[in-house]
């Protein structure tokens, strides 16, 4: 007994299983996390190394260098890369997949331990830390309280609201945007030290060692046990105004005769503005694995608390991702209802029967939300590429359901009675069906087991697919025959062959008569294909409309951070002069890339909602570009969501000046090329540098080292480093005290020759006695990629050009040609991520096509007859090609999505050919009889199947709500290809399979003549 009548004869085990799956999913699926990307886990691990005030170019030989020839003997490390910045080294180490993050950190640490005694003595404590690959924010907020100064309004966001909100199940860190920190300054007369031999070295070390409460034992005192504690920090300002100064000759001053002390903030080195108005607030990112929606639910509630319990406190959202997140959740799922719909509708319109319809439409629901538990087991999550699954699926599922209630139908019009023609029909049609089931799943399988960072992003994609499509097969098996046969009442059609019908017959068994031509034909048409296949544009994602712009802006070399905010405010106000625009939210003193610099800011503008703009998105740019254009000395470079640019690469060599060389001459050559569009390098401009060169002769001769040199002079200009700072003790909150010169103490060359330097024996010299003054200029950020020099270049594309024709360009370029041996051009960022995702999906096409025929083979016991059943898929190319040529879609990550999955369901035509020739030719007829038979009998489900899945694919393929730009490229190429592969196929596959079993049989008959035996079928006399 099969499964089907099983299931009819029993129904109470099958109602109750589905009613179980179905509980349990719609549970699922209000619990499921709601994301934009997967859950991936890399194992990485950052180094991060601090040397206040000190060049990229000392810190890469000084700390860089060694930290990546330590751990570069690791195993299992992927990459390791570098970039260094003013004062400051990170290095990050990529492990291979599989990894466990406790270990990768622990044998990072443990490699840096043993070099640390090389690094400088002045280095801050290297910190070690894993690296979060999912480093998306949640969302931005301002926060504004009029009452409080931006300090304060600092101290409670960092107090209070960050407190508050790491508590909260499902957010990680949360990060603090332009706020101002509070300092106690001791500024420094110079010219009142000199006289009492005292250097802001030896006051800023005094201040500091006053500055201490040490625990100092314990004993019994008194007969009592007592801990002893030394206290020697000031409890006021004006007690640290008056602390004691030891001076060479014995004698001692008061703090306050040579120093101002100041109740201040800290130096600067960043700001934030919204809408033109400084700005203090914070970024929220989630914990791995947490929802979006659900973080940002979580977030606005506890601030809405923050802001009830704290008056005049009021929190406004600059950006999110939440939005984007939430628009694509509910798009997507408004995509699969009108698929849904649209397919149902086509079932009713060949059956013309609301039962039989009815019956199919159960199906979709059936497999869709069973498919919800499974995904909450597997730890999966509502994001893009799960949603864009099951919208790809919308058609498919109901199609087992089709081609089973269609051959009951047709069976209950030759008399039968519902529960009857259940039985018989399903028994018929039950090997297609498994075969159809099992040939998707075997493509998609694969794809859920890709190895990488790729195999983490699309394993959710396959696995998804796959699991749907696996209760889609159980519905058709188990429920649709059931329902049918108690259900399906309706009065009994007496179907009369049409014209349609007959004339097919005709071509069908001229196809078969010439069917050397015509398979001659079909391989020229896919021939043709690959040729056209080759004029294709191609890029890596479709340009997608997430309502928001980024540019990142960079100021000439020796501007400061005045300049910036100037420049920043002049930028808000030509932007909101675009109507579009609706807010503009600067980030200053880092870039894209997260390198400090304060001649650097990132500026986000959130865009008006797609059906309120005046202009498009591609126009609302080209005016952004033009009004940045216009500001003299000002770099600039649109940025997309991942960050990156259109075409972006890296030149790799161990030495430096070599790699520096060959990037200015790729840069002048992609100037002077008009397809790309403002090219710029991660080291095209240079910064100025001031250098103290020390003469060790006369530094020898007068007891000084260089090390006391640099000491006075950082102490004097920016204080001593953070990790060694004093602190002030105020209402529980520890306040930093940095000693420094007073802002006019050194703002010219002549009074920093007159620093002065303390000797060994105590004696005071300037600065110029022992070292001169150079100015020059250097690097201001060093990038480094497996422990070489890496020049980082990007540009954008003009419009029209793919990133496919881009990539060709840049490699047709005479500058790129003729790189010596030493020098390597290494795709980055979306250059990168194309051509590795791309290559994954090959090797998994080529998988999932090895198990198709693998499963056919068991199937059907035939290992030519799965020749047959693959000829489709030639000919889906040329629906394929077709449709991206006349829509104008390029060959992208989307579009590689459509035709992996057309392999697994254009295979189902010939399916339910071949299947039910075979049949009828195991019942007595020729072959050419019993294929012709089986194609006039499958035509209407053929027909209906593939009309059904094209219907569902059409609101996906329109594209008209938010994440349709990534949805469309895939539909237009499925209902291409299904189109094609279904008008050619139903010509095609018969000649195929005739001359196949033709071949078989001359086989057999060889086989035969050689002893071993073999039975022909019954061909063509």
């Amino acid at each position: 007994m099969n499964i089907s009548a099983w299931a009819i004869r029993t129904p109470l085990p099958v109602i109750l299983l589905f009613v179980i799956l179905t509980a349990l999913g719609l549970k699922s699926y209000a619990t499921l996390p709601i994301t934009y990307f997967p859950a991936i886990n890399v194992p990485a691990v950052g180094v991060t190394v601090e040397e206040p005030a000190a060049a990229p170019g000392q810190i890469e030989t000084e700390i860089t260098r060694l930290i990546e020839n330590s751990v570069a003997g690791l195993s299992d490390i992927k990459e390791i890369s570098s970039i260094i910045s003013e004062g400051r080294s990170e290095t990050a180490v990529e492990f291979e997949i599989g990894v466990p993050i406790d270990r990768a950190v622990s044998d990072v640490r443990d490699a840096v331990t043993k070099i640390r005694d090389r690094l400088p003595a002045a280095i801050d404590e290297p910190i070690i830390e894993r690296i979060d690959s999912e480093n998306q924010p949640v969302a931005t907020y301002s926060a504004h309280n009029s009452s409080m100064s931006a300090e304060e309004l600092s101290f409670f966001i960092d107090d209070v609201v960050v407190r508050k909100l790491q508590g909260l199940d499902g957010i990680g860190r949360v990060e603090l945007v332009g706020t101002v920190n509070r300092e106690i300054h001791v500024l420094l007369k110079a010219e009142r030290l000199a006289p009492l031999g005292l250097t802001a070295s030896s006051v800023s070390d005094q201040v500091a060692a006053s500055q201490f409460n040490l625990p100092s034992g314990r004993g019994n005192v008194d007969a009592q046990n007592m801990t002893v504690a030394t206290k020697a920090a000031v409890s006021t300002l004006d007690q640290l105004a008056t602390i004691r100064l030891s001076l060479p000759q014995g004698k001692s001053v008061s703090l306050s005769d040579v120093a101002v002390v100041a109740d201040t903030t800290e130096k600067r080195q960043d700001f934030a503005r919204l809408d033109g108005e400084p700005a203090v607030g914070f970024t929220v990112y989630k914990a791995l694995g947490a929802g979006d929606v659900d973080v940002a639910e979580k977030l606005a509630r506890a601030l809405e608390e923050i802001a009830g319990t704290s008056p005049g406190t009021e929190f406004k959202i600059v950006d999110d991702s939440v939005t984007l997140t939430l628009a694509n959740f509910l798009s997507a799922r408004s995509t699969l209802i009108e698929g849904a719909i649209l397919a149902v509708v086509v079932v009713f319109l060949f059956l013309r029967d609301w039962r039989a319809t009815l019956i199919a439409a159960v199906s979709l629901p059936l497999s869709v939300i069973p498919t919800f538990w499974v995904m909450e087991l597997a730890g999966f999550s509502l994001n893009m590429l799960s949603l864009l699954a099951i919208t790809l699926v919308a058609g498919i599922l109901v199609d087992d359901s089709i081609v089973e209630i269609e051959n009951i139908v047709r069976h209950k019009n030759l008399g039968k009675s519902a529960f009857k023609a259940a039985i018989d029909a399903s028994d018929e049609i039950g090997l297609a069906v498994i075969a159809i089931s099992a040939a998707i799943i075997a493509v998609f399988a694969p794809v859920g087991m890709m190895a990488g960072e790729i195999g983490q992003y699309f394993r959710q994609f396959g696995l998804t697919v796959a699991i749907a499509v696996f209760f889609s097969l159980l519905v058709a098996r188990m429920v649709t025959p059931l329902i049918a046969a108690y259900f399906l009442t309706s009065p009994s059609k007496v179907l009369v062959e049409g014209r349609l019908v007959a004339g097919y017959r005709g071509v069908v068994d001229l196809a078969i008569r010439w069917r050397w031509i015509t398979a001659g034909l079909a391989a020229g048409l896919f021939a043709l294909t690959i040729v056209l296949a080759g004029f294709l544009p191609s890029a890596f994602l479709p340009a997608q409309d997430t309502g928001r712009m980024t540019v990142s802006i960079e100021l000439p070399p020796g501007s400061t951070l005045a300049d910036n905010e100037e420049v920043s405010d002049l930028i808000d106000r030509r932007l909101k002069t675009i109507e579009d625009i609706k807010t503009v939210f600067v980030r200053a003193g880092s870039g894209s890339d997260g390198v400090r610099d304060i001649r650097k800011a990132v500026i986000v503008m959130t865009i008006a909602d797609r059906d309120q703009r005046k202009l498009p998105l591609s126009q609302i740019r080209e005016r952004a570009e033009a009004l940045l254009r216009a500001i003299p000395d000002l770099r600039f470079e649109f940025v997309n969501d991942r960050g990156g640019r259109d075409v972006s690469f890296a030149i790799l060599s161990a030495n430096g000046e070599q790699a520096s060389t060959a990037a200015r001459a790729i840069l002048t050559g992609m100037r002077s090329n008009p397809m790309f569009v403002n090219p710029a390098s991660s080291e095209a401009t240079r910064q100025p540098e001031l250098s103290v060169v020390v003469s060790p002769e006369r530094a020898a001769d007068l007891g000084v080292s260089a090390r006391e040199v640099a000491t006075a002079i950082r102490v004097a200009t920016l204080g001593d480093a953070d990790s060694r700072l004093p602190s002030f003790k105020d209402s529980g909150r520890l306040i930093p005290i940095r000693t420094l010169a007073e802002e006019a103490g050194i703002d010219r060359l002549e009074k920093l020759r007159q620093l002065r330097i303390m000797t060994s024996s105590g004696a005071l010299l300037p600065l110029e006695a022992v070292a001169r003054l150079e100015q020059g200029e250097s690097v201001s950020v060093i990038n480094r990629m497996e422990r070489q020099r890496r020049v980082e270049i990007g540009a954008d594309l003009a419009v029209g050009i793919t990133q496919g024709e881009g990539i060709a360009a840049l490699r047709n370029l005479p500058s790129v040609r003729a790189l010596p041996p030493e020098v390597e051009l290494l795709a980055t960022g979306d250059s990168d991520s194309k051509d590795s995702v791309f290559s994954s999906f090959a090797f998994a096409m080529i998988a999932g096509l090895s198990l198709v025929v693998i499963v056919l083979i068991l199937l059907f016991g035939n290992p030519l007859t799965p020749l047959t059943i693959v000829t489709p898929l030639p000919l889906a190319l040329s629906g394929v090609v077709a449709s991206l040529i006349l829509t104008g879609h390029p060959v992208s990550l989307p579009v590689v999505i459509g035709i992996l999955m057309l392999m697994g369901i254009v295979v189902k035509n010939s399916i339910m050919l071949v299947d039910f020739a075979v049949e009828l030719e195991r019942s007595g007829l020729r072959r050419r009889e019993a294929t012709i038979e089986a194609c006039a009998e499958r035509l209407r489900p053929i027909v209906m199947t593939t009309l059904a899945m094209v219907a569902g694919m059409v609101p996906a393929a329109l594209g008209h709500e938010i994440g349709g730009e990534f949805r469309a490229p895939m539909a237009v190429a499925v209902i291409g290809g299904l189109i094609v592969s279904t008008v050619l196929s139903l010509v095609v596959v018969p000649a195929c399979h005739v001359l196949i079993a033709d071949l078989s049989d001359v086989m057999k008959r060889l086989a035969r003549m050689n002893g071993c035996g073999g039975k022909p079928g019954r061909s063509e006399a």
